[in-house]
């Protein structure tokens, strides 16, 4: 099973970051094989709108079964839940941290988004 993370670093210990949309780049931890991959977002970073919808669909293409980020948007939530992953969110500080999170079962999967659209 594959988590997407929101971050902007290329390791485990990096920031998580909080914005899925505009996330410069997502970490796709494999559950399974322990290992990871890192996925460049940097086109939806400077995107006038639809960065959401976008780094949804390429967080789809990338096989991914769960999304841990800091905030998800309602576009965005429409987009990965029709594509049947689960939403996480968290405010931990490293993608580590949130991983570690996940595991013993302390995150809350979302119900529903929880910024409005465009938020930076």
């Amino acid at each position: 099973m594959k988590i997407a993370f929101s971050t902007s670093g290329e390791t485990l210990e990096s920031p998580l970051d909080q914005r899925f949309g505009r996330a410069p780049k997502f970490l796709v931890y494999d559950l399974d094989s322990g290992t990871y991959d890192v996925v460049d977002n940097r086109q939806n970073l400077d995107a006038a709108q639809g960065a959401g919808i976008q780094s949804a669909e390429t967080v789809a293409r990338l096989g991914v079964n769960i999304l841990v980020s800091g905030h998800c948007g309602p576009k965005a939530f429409r987009v990965l839940q029709a594509a049947g992953i689960r939403i996480y969110t968290s405010d931990a500080p490293t993608v580590a941290q949130a991983l570690e999170l996940y595991r013993s079962g302390k995150l809350i999967e979302a119900k529903a988004a929880d910024v409005d659209g465009h938020w930076v």
